[in-house]
């Protein structure tokens, strides 16, 4: 059987048999991917520390029938070791490798991939704030998936907006004639934040107040999970 060789992050791991794991990646060319690595939970495995959650190495993969294997994995960048030492950094990165893990399937998503490792090497260099990152990347990662949310205009009607009203199940903000009893009103603020966000404009996201940085985080957390219709369970641990 073929062999092939692609660069990936490791979204998660398993424990297989005595000393090898089940490794799950994001490639920037096969979607996602899950391989055995054999003897890498030995002390003697040479690479076992490359195949860790949000490092991001050149693999060479020996195709099976229902499981690829590892071959070879040289590291191009180690982002988990500055992220598992901090654990806003590291819940923050958990998210956003469960979210990737969702997102994608088998077929390739170069655009998925670049995302979440832009994501996590901007986490581990700190160079914005760890809350606005992740709230960046999953609005990113939605819209790429084909869940981009609608700040503009109705995202049911369409009528031109601004508006004040956010309901997940519609997509983003609705008119006052779409708006369903209950609706959560926003303020402009937030819809210019959450806007933002999704434009990566990292200078007007942190002009915001952390006020509005946090009632932007609960907006995005309840569309992720919608959309996604299902809970993430490491959602749960990220401080708010």
């Amino acid at each position: 059987m073929p062999t092939y060789r692609d660069e990936g992050v490791v979204l998660r791991t398993h424990k297989l048999g005595e000393a090898d794991r089940i490794v799950t990646l994001l490639t920037k060319s096969h979607g996602k991917v899950r391989a055995v690595a054999k003897g890498v939970r030995r002390t003697s495995s040479k690479f076992g520390a490359r195949l860790e959650p949000f490092m991001v190495a050149d693999i060479q993969f020996y195709e099976g029938r229902s499981l690829d294997t590892i071959q070879q994995a040289e590291t191009i960048a180690s982002y988990g070791a500055d992220i598992v030492d901090d654990y806003p950094r590291f819940t923050a990165a958990s998210v956003m490798v469960e979210t990737a893990d969702k997102v994608t399937e088998l077929e390739g998503s170069p655009q998925q991939y670049l995302l979440l490792v832009g994501a996590l090497r901007s986490l581990s260099r700190q160079e914005h704030p760890t809350e606005l990152t992740l709230d960046s990347y999953l609005l990113r990662a939605l819209s790429l998936a084909g869940w981009a949310p609608t700040f503009d205009s109705c995202a049911r009607c369409g009528e031109v907006g601004p508006h004040e009203s956010f309901v997940v199940q519609l997509g983003g903000m609705v008119c006052v004639k779409c708006a369903p009893p209950g609706a959560p009103h926003i303020v402009p603020e937030v819809v210019s934040l959450l806007d933002a966000l999704v434009r990566g404009e990292w200078d007007a996201a942190e002009a915001h107040t952390q006020q509005n940085w946090s009632k932007a985080s609960a907006l995005v957390s309840a569309y992720t999970q919608w959309h996604l219709e299902r809970t993430l369970r490491s959602l749960e641990h990220v401080a708010k």
